[in-house]
């Protein structure tokens, strides 16, 4: 089974959910048949790739978060309860602190479980978890796909 991380900007609102839409439909879909997804759980690509993957594909779904989803924002837990029935697995990792290191341990635990990672960072912000996650990924030899929102 193919197996693919997702990792991208909490700000989605400079563009149309439609926009999004196209995205996920060029640069998810080519990829969803027999796959499974590792989707972070939070709000931004996350929530909106979790919703398009659960309402257009077949394909297995795993969240994956850094503490428990009760923890994390409003719009993601919402994503999540919706889609619930749709979602394979959850991971929660349960971390005593949401700081940073939590958020890049969740992001490398995908990495280290996914055989691609796609990422949809929104300008150049070079410290920013998604561009942490796609560097991590070329750091251990996987192929990584990098879609500019």
């Amino acid at each position: 089974m193919r197996t693919v991380a997702i990792t991208g900007t909490r700000n989605t609102g400079h563009r149309s959910p439609d926009e999004y839409a196209r995205l996920f439909t060029d640069y998810l879909g080519p990829f969803a048949n027999g796959a499974r997804f590792y989707i972070g759980g939070a709000k931004g690509i996350d929530s909106l790739s979790l919703l398009w993957l659960a309402g257009n594909t077949t394909a297995d779904i795993t969240i994956v978060v850094p503490g428990t989803v009760d923890q994390q924002p409003a719009e993601a837990r919402q994503a999540v309860a919706r889609m619930r029935g749709r979602i394979r697995k959850i991971v929660e990792l349960r971390a005593s602190e949401l700081k940073s290191p939590a958020y890049h341990a969740r992001n490398r635990w995908m990495v280290d479980h996914a055989g691609m990672t796609i990422g949809f960072p929104h300008g150049g912000e070079p410290s920013s978890g998604t561009w942490q996650t796609l560097n991590y990924t070329a750091d251990q030899g996987k192929p990584r796909l990098i879609v500019p929102v």
